[in-house]
């Protein structure tokens, strides 16, 4: 490939989550013009091949270069027009536990990035994830171990629940919290880490789940 202006740079060195590293590159991507290159720097780690590659394909951004280096791995990433989409992702959550959040909000992440329209609604223990006072543990008598689990978690890329949900909200995800659990659960609307959670149950989520072209339930 011949002499190529970049515009932007990611470093993504030091992580494995490819959704952290697709988030950075979107949000910069964002900020750049059609034709100009972003570039990301990442180890060499074959998810990323596969991953950044698939993204780029979903979203219509064309992947310029992908190779390996000295140091890890380099892509170049040319802005094009983002590809509309028309697909809809419903996913319902009942859990509160650290391993039970991390795929499907991982999940979540990755198709709000490519573009789908994310739906996701809070049931059970799970409206305990949506308060400010929620922290994550992991089971039984690893419970102690999960400040350390989720540190190194984190080094890697694999942010907190409520920083993925964040990300979520910042991309447009539709987030959903079930009115019959607040009151088991001790919840109330103003514990709740964003403002414009709509409080509904079954019939308002199930007309979402109606239309939606994936559904999830976890």
């Amino acid at each position: 490939m011949g002499m190529v202006t970049i515009t932007r740079s990611v470093d993504g060195i030091g992580k494995s989550i490819t959704t952290f590293v697709v988030f950075e590159a979107a949000a910069a991507l964002d900020e750049m013009a059609e034709g100009e290159v972003l570039e990301i720097l990442t180890d060499e780690f074959e998810p990323f091949v596969w991953d950044i590659s698939a993204w780029c394909k979903a979203t219509g951004h064309r992947l310029a270069l992908s190779e390996s280096t000295a140091d890890g791995h380099r892509f170049l990433i040319e802005k094009r027009p983002v590809t509309a989409k028309d697909t809809k992702l419903a996913m319902v959550l009942s859990s509160d536990g650290l391993l039970d959040l991390l795929s499907p909000l991982g999940f979540a992440l990755a198709a709000a990035l490519e573009g789908i329209d994310v739906h996701l609604y809070f049931q059970g223990p799970g409206v305990r994830v949506l308060t400010r006072r929620f922290r994550p543990k992991l089971p039984g008598l690893s419970r102690p171990f999960s400040r350390f689990a989720i540190s190194g978690m984190k080094k890697a890329g694999h942010l907190p629940p409520h920083d993925k949900l964040r990300q979520l909200h910042s991309l447009g995800a539709h987030i959903y919290v079930c009115g019959g659990s607040l009151q088991p659960f001790k919840v109330s609307r103003e514990d709740f880490i964003f403002d414009d959670l709509p409080i509904v149950e079954y019939f308002s989520f199930v007309s979402v789940m109606e239309e939606a072209d994936v559904q999830l339930y976890v």
